[in-house]
Order: structure tokens, then C-alpha cells, then sequence
């Protein structure tokens, strides 16, 4: 607890104190997880030139696109726990640097064998970016914001490719600089932010409350209080937390397998959708299929922040989660149906994209219900790591299908048994309706007291 004596904020202080760190730290983090995910997903849209200028079938491209996560999955927990040690702000920044460097040597590949050593170096490169920032957040909010707080931050996924998609097919389409095809140009073109925004980290990151000087020491005391009584309450509520526990224990293992069918969904559209918006109409030329392929990105970029919003207002997380599962998996078997209808698919696709994000800030509210400290950071970056093998699995067998079948149906229908699997886990896990039932009443005490 803090020791600074001065007089507590009121509620409209504290609240003005949010807004206030929102402002400062949320924009940056936006932007940066805006580049992360257009550097891992543009592959997606590379692959329309690319798998036939390097003589990649469905099924080689399925396994280089998931590759990714395979070097994702091998360091990222090793790398949030470097992160407490080295601090948010210079990790962060190591980050950038490293897998910018990647992401425009992609450009330079000249076949499947080095395409798929440099995604698994990406993987590398980028692990532990996404729990590096979730704990990051946990410094800085408390529970009754995570979901809105974190849904904010990862609106940066629909408008990542709501940005890259007609980017990525204007780049193709009108940029053949050197001699070089356009494909080539998508990944350098849009790795390069990544290792200018590392400077940019170090210059407006602070790894702490207590480090902000555009804070006051009553903004900081307050803050520094609520936290550490919402940890103090979680350790009486669950105990403390070992490590092994928190690398492979059953609750982080339940979350990883709910979270790893939403990440077969999320990266499946964003590696395959635009092939299969091409394949509608053959005569979309590469922008239009951008376009169109950036639709339902912004649709969902504005429910999931209001989805999460309810969350948080309600207090409830299980079925904020299971909900959209459901609606995904239900727009997934139906679009078999709809086969070559643009506008009928593009509706569906539209549904399945907006459920899918609206999982996220609900969904990462859970893992903070009873971890906190050191086993916060292993055990978010164990589910996300354990969770995005999915971006391995997903895409890998999603094109070893579409190559036995000649179509995407049946890993469209297998995908959306994945996730009705995942909303049942949700809705049933005890622990989960435990953690959210004390965490409920404890919220109401907090009101009434």
C-alpha cells in the first residue's frame, strides 16, 4: 500500500485520473499492436502473387503462415518474464526493432524453404508483444476497466486490417519498384514502421505508475492503493499461485483451449479471406478485393469496444465470451450454403469477424480474476502462447484441406465445432463461474463500504 500521505481522491477524480492514463498510454499501445498484426496477417494478402511466383500449393502456404506461431509459442513466455525484469518500455522497444528487421527481410525471400524460416523468425521476434501488454495494462487500471481497457487496445486487430487490406492490395497493384513484384513491397513497405516506432516506445512509455510525471502523487497514491487492494483480495480469494501452476495448471489450461479456438477463427480470416473473397468474382482486381476485405474489420472494431463495455458494466464475463462464439460458429457452417454469392458471403463473413473480436475484452478480464504478480506474467503469456498454436494448427490444416478437397467447406464447418466446443468450456468451467461470482461480490462490497 502507498505510503504518501495526502487526502483520496474523489469519484470524479479517479475517474479523471483514467481518462488521463488512457490518454497517455492506450494510443501508442493501439498503434503498435496496429503494426504487429499487419506484419504477421499480411502474408494473407501477399499470398494472391506470391504462392504462385514462389510455387506454393494451399497446404505450404497454411503451414508458413502458421509457422509464425510456432516461434511465437517457443519464447513468449521466457519473454514476458524478461519483461518485469527489464521493464515494459525497453522490451517493448527490443521488440519493434527485432521483428521489423524480419518483417522487411520477408520481402527479400526467394522460395517456400526461406519464406517459411523467416516466418518462424517473425514468431520469434514478435513473441511476448501481446502479454508483454496486457500485464503492462494491469499496472495501470483496475478490474472494473480491464475488459473496456484492453477491447480498446485490441480494436487495433479489425483496424489493422481494415488499413492493410486495401494497402496491401493498392501496394500489389501499383508498386513494382527495383524490378521487384508487389507482394515483395507489402512486406517492406509495411515492416518498416515497426523499427521507427521502437524510438518512439522509448520516448513516451514510462514502465510504472510511479515513474509518470504527468501524474500527481495523490493520482499515484490512489492508484497505487486500489491495486494493491484488488491483489491483496485475489490472494485471499484463490491463494497464491506457483509457478508451474501458472505455466500448466488446469485453469490456465481451460482458458488456453477456449482462447486457442478463437485464434483457429481469427487467423484463418485473416489468412485465407481474402482468397476467398478472389475466388467470388473473377473480376475483382487486387484493390477491390481490399476493400471489400476491410468491411466487416470495421464493423467489428466498433462492437467489440461497445461489447466490452457492457461487460464491464454488467460484471459478467462467461457469457460475453460465449455468446459470439456461438454467433461465429453459427455464420461458419452457413457460409457452405452461400458458396459463390459475393453479397450473401461477405454478410456472413461480416458476422463471424464481428463475433470473434468481441471475445477479446470480456476474455482477457478472466485470467485476471485470480492471477496477480509473477504468476500473472506467466500465466498470460503461457495462454497466449499455448492458445496461438492455433495460428499454427488453423491455417495448416485449413489448407491441407482445401488441397484434399478443391474446397474450404469442410474447414469452415470444423472450425465452427472448434468453437461451439469453446463457448460450452466458458459457460461450464467452475472455476471460471467461481472467479466471476467472488469477483462480482466483492465489486458490490467495494460500492457498499
Amino acid at each position: 500500500m502507498s505510503t504518501v500521505k495526502t487526502m483520496p481522491l474523489t469519484a470524479a477524480e479517479s475517474e479523471s485520473t483514467l481518462r488521463k492514463i488512457k490518454w497517455r498510454i492506450l494510443p501508442l499501445l493501439i498503434i503498435l499492436y496496429i503494426i504487429a498484426f499487419i506484419d504477421r496477417a499480411n502474408v494473407g494478402f501477399a499470398a494472391l502473387e506470391m504462392n504462385a511466383a514462389l510455387n506454393i500449393s494451399a497446404a505450404q502456404f497454411g503451414l508458413v503462415a502458421g509457422l509464425f506461431s510456432i516461434g511465437y509459442f517457443l519464447f513468449e513466455v521466457p519473454s514476458n518474464m524478461l519483461m518485469r525484469r527489464v521493464g515494459a518500455r525497453q522490451w517493448i522497444a527490443r521488440i519493434l526493432v527485432t521483428w521489423g528487421i524480419v518483417a522487411v527481410g520477408t520481402g527479400f525471400v526467394q522460395d517456400f524453404t526461406q519464406l517459411a524460416i523467416a516466418r518462424t523468425l517473425l514468431g520469434v521476434a514478435e513473441a511476448g508483444f501481446f502479454p508483454c501488454v496486457i500485464l503492462y495494462l494491469t499496472f495501470w487500471f483496475p478490474e472494473r476497466e480491464r475488459a473496456r481497457v484492453v477491447a480498446m487496445f485490441m480494436v487495433a486487430l479489425p483496424i489493422a486490417t481494415l488499413i492493410a487490406s486495401p494497402l496491401s492490395g493498392w501496394i500489389m497493384d501499383n508498386i513494382a519498384w527495383y524490378g521487384m513484384d508487389g507482394w515483395r513491397w507489402v512486406f517492406i513497405i509495411e515492416g518498416f514502421p515497426a523499427i521507427i516506432l521502437a524510438a518512439v516506445t522509448l520516448l513516451v512509455l514510462v514502465d510504472k505508475p510511479g515513474d509518470a510525471k504527468w501524474l500527481t502523487d495523490r493520482e499515484k497514491a490512489w492508484l497505487d492503493d486500489t491495486l494493491e487492494a484488488e491483489r491483496q483480495a485475489k490472494v485471499e480469494r484463490h491463494g497464491h499461485t506457483s509457478f508451474w501452476k501458472s505455466l500448466m495448471g488446469v485453469k490456465v489450461l481451460a482458458l488456453a483451449l477456449i482462447y486457442y479456438s478463437k485464434s483457429v477463427a481469427i487467423y484463418i480470416l485473416a489468412f485465407f479471406t481474402p482468397q476467398i473473397i478472389a475466388g467470388l468474382s473473377e473480376r475483382l482486381t487486387t484493390t477491390e478485393v481490399g476493400w471489400i476485405n476491410a468491411i466487416p474489420y470495421g464493423v467489428a472494431a466498433v462492437f467489440m469496444v461497445y461489447w466490452a463495455r457492457h461487460s464491464d458494466k454488467t460484471g459478467e464475463r462467461r457469457w460475453h465470451v460465449a455468446i459470439p462464439l456461438l454467433a461465429a460458429a453459427g455464420g461458419l457452417l452457413l457460409m457452405p450454403l452461400f458458396a459463390g454469392q459475393l453479397i450473401p458471403s461477405m454478410v456472413l463473413l461480416t458476422i463471424i469477424t464481428v463475433a470473434v473480436y468481441a471475445t477479446y475484452g470480456p476474455f482477457w478480464s478472466l485470467p485476471s480474476l485470480f492471477l496477480t504478480g509473477r504468476s500473472a506474467a506467466v500465466g498470460l503469456a503461457s495462454i497466449n502462447s499455448l492458445a496461438n498454436l492455433g495460428g499454427f494448427v488453423g491455417p495448416f490444416g485449413f489448407g491441407l484441406l482445401k488441397d484434399a478437397t478443391g474446397t474450404t467447406n469442410w474447414g469452415l464447418v470444423i472450425v465452427s465445432l472448434v468453437l461451439l466446443i469453446a463457448a460450452g468450456l466458458v459457460v461450464g468451467a467452475r472455476f471460471v463461474r467461481d472467479a466471476e461470482s467472488l469477483a462480482k461480490s466483492a465489486a458490490i462490497a467495494t460500492k457498499e463500504s
